[in-house]
């Protein structure tokens, strides 16, 4: 969460860094801040709420020296401009912007006060600028004059030692005013990419922000500390010694981080789904033998045969894609898969055996929980495999194999693309699965030729939606005026449906703020059934399978105690007479009804978002990459 970006270039340093962070405003819109070099001190703007904001007050004739600025979601302090960063330290010497979270800033604020320091935010970064500010300056971190003169006006040494008294996470950008044309970075748990473009240089939280400029990158790792200056840099290490500074070239991206003529990015990104899936299964299937290719596992049939357990790990949307692909993995392929939350995984002290098989699902592949249980899994010596949209992220890069995703940019907070492609990507595993197992040729190639009939099917129905007098439309609009009238929304399902119903409560949650649940339907009488009165919207989700009839048992006991039904249902299927109003969605294979089910309920959070003004791409207190615990 949150975003940086630095600049060392012969450009507008205040208007490139301003675009930067438009580019980054998913990661973090409490408020936003710059600090440009100017001769021997910084200018500094910060302003509270979008960067459309701080674009109002910054002076853009700022247009020379080194810069670095950031997008906040807040954790430490409230929003407020005092907590905005960039972070000055008392001396005017050093600037600091910082992703991430130090775990014992309070005992570290509590030692720097008793030394004379006077703090001017409730953040957690500005110790970080303190203690950097002192060592610096040839004083102790905590401020005594008999201090430390090795680190007397050296950078490196007064960054690396301040960082040895902080326990957490960060990405952190330095800048100091007797050093013109340099930016010192270090990564802890947070990610960095560093950019090249000639003389140009650019550091960034996410290489978004900078794929405009450049495609030659250098991710930092952790305990990495970075000397950015014209056309180059040198990658430290924190406990000494030199990094590695492997450059890396960025694959073009298919979509773009541009709204283009839609209101809103998650509207965008409802309608580019075709397209995604597209590029996530294009050249992946196998017709002829009926199975996938999944290049980037680098399992053989000899290595799937052993395989006893598949838990995908994931969190938010990534785990309910996660819960979809358990189902269609273990239906395929006959191994017994699980998904789990990866924030309550990594704390448990998991059981992993050697022949078990993982994947950590993510779009932004920073996931911090996700992050973690990796690491629990790789430190027991599991095999894992990422399941990552954005190429070249920490995940990614940690796994070493596994499947990219190729939904394109995300930029809405609300994931919708990346949700289907996960699915997508995770059928493509199960079929390959399933196919040096249980499952015959003429089975996988049927399923093969379902899967890739997937994007035309969601193309047709989102075509459908544009109507004039579409009744899927107005059957949505209907419901929409229902849930933004309740109290709460209750979303059922059976089998694979249960988690597209999960997955539509989180999204109506998301963007519209309105109280959900999500159930398996045939849990209902125990418990859930107790909020329904006379009104409540209940979204059922039955496509026509073998589930379909308990599904509509379970809508009547709804129906029978005043609920108002919308039922999504298969086309064409007679089912449709039990809703109050009713969606249809095109014939597909059963496992892959997901990606047509989970269309009616994006549609359904995005209208109702708009019905209550709702911030939609930026809903409240949200981010769209979790790198915080």
């Amino acid at each position: 969460m949150c975003g940086i970006i630095g600049y060392i270039g012969a450009k507008n340093t205040a208007n490139l860094l301003i675009r930067g962070l438009q580019r980054l405003e998913y990661r973090g819109y409490d408020s936003a801040g710059l600090a440009v070099h100017q001769g021997e001190s910084f200018y500094i703007s910060k302003q509270v709420g979008r960067v459309q904001e701080l674009e109002k007050i910054v002076d853009l004739s700022h247009s020379v020296g080194a810069g670095i600025a950031h997008t906040r979601w807040a954790t430490h302090g409230g929003v407020t401009v005092e907590n905005a960063h960039p972070h000055l330290a008392p001396s005017q010497k050093v600037v600091l912007v910082h992703n991430g979270i130090i775990e014992n800033f309070a005992v570290l604020r509590s030692k720097l006060k008793e030394g004379g320091a006077i703090f001017v935010s409730q953040t957690d970064s500005e110790v970080i600028a303190h203690l950097i500010s002192n060592l610096y300056e040839g004083k102790s971190a905590f401020g005594e004059a008999n201090g430390s003169p090795e680190t007397m006006g050296n950078p490196l040494d007064s960054i690396r030692a301040a960082l040895r008294f902080t326990r957490g996470t960060w990405g952190v950008a330095v800048m100091f005013a007797d050093r013109p044309d340099e930016i010192f970075a270090a990564r802890n748990g947070s990610p960095l990419v560093i950019g090249i473009d000639g003389p140009s240089m650019y550091l960034a939280s996410d290489p978004h922000a900078i794929t405009p400029h450049t495609r030659q990158v250098i991710f930092l790792n952790d305990g990495d500390l970075a000397h950015i200056y014209a056309g180059d840099v040198e990658i430290y290490r924190l406990d000494g010694g030199a990094g590695q500074s492997n450059i890396q070239t960025l694959e073009d991206e298919w979509g773009t981080g541009e709204q283009g003529d839609f209101p809103h990015f998650m509207l965008k990104e409802i309608y580019e789904q075709p397209e995604a899936l597209r590029q996530c299964l294009r050249g992946r299937l196998d017709y002829d033998l009926g199975t996938a290719k999944l290049g980037g596992l680098e399992l053989e049939p000899h290595v799937l045969h052993n395989v006893n357990q598949v838990t995908l790990l994931g969190c938010g949307t990534a785990y309910y894609a996660s819960s979809v692909g358990a189902t269609v993995i273990e239906a395929l392929s006959r191994i017994p898969s699980t998904a789990e939350i990866a924030s309550e995984y990594r704390h448990r002290n998991p059981i992993v055996s050697t022949n078990e098989l993982f994947f950590a699902v993510t779009q932004s592949g920073e996931t911090a929980d996700t992050l973690g249980a990796l690491k629990e899994v790789q430190l027991k010596g599991g095999t894992a495999m990422g399941v990552v949209n954005v190429v070249g992220s920490t995940i990614a890069r940690r796994c070493g194999r596994g499947v990219y995703i190729h939904s394109g940019p995300e930029m809405s907070v609300a994931s919708t693309k990346a949700f289907s492609n996960m699915v997508a990507a995770l059928a493509l595993f199960a079929l390959q699965a399933g196919r040096t197992r249980h499952l015959s040729m003429s089975d996988g190639q049927q399923f093969a030729k379902e899967l890739a009939s997937i994007p035309d099917k969601v193309e047709a129905y989102l075509q459908g939606m544009d109507g004039v007098s579409s009744s899927n439309a107005e059957a949505i609009d209907t419901a929409v005026r229902w849930v933004c009238d309740s109290k709460c929304t209750i979303f059922l399902g059976r089998g694979v449906s249960s988690h597209v119903a999960s997955e539509g409560a989180l999204k109506l949650m998301e963007v519209a703020y309105i109280p959900c649940i999500a159930y398996p339907s045939g849990e209902l009488k125990h418990g859930p059934i107790a909020l329904i009165e006379e009104g409540t919207p209940v979204i059922v989700i039955a496509p026509d399978d073998s589930l379909k009839e308990k599904t509509i048992s379970n809508l009547e006991e709804c129906r029978a105690r005043g609920a108002k039904i919308c039922l999504i249902h298969t086309e064409g299927d007679p089912i449709a007479q039990h809703g109050d109003v009713s969606v249809a969605i095109p014939k597909s294979h059963p496992l892959c009804s997901p990606f047509l089910s989970v269309l009616p309920l994006q549609l359904l959070a995005y209208k109702a978002g708009l019905a209550l003004d709702r911030n939609i791409d930026r809903p409240r207190n949200l981010a769209k990459s979790v790198t915080v615990d």
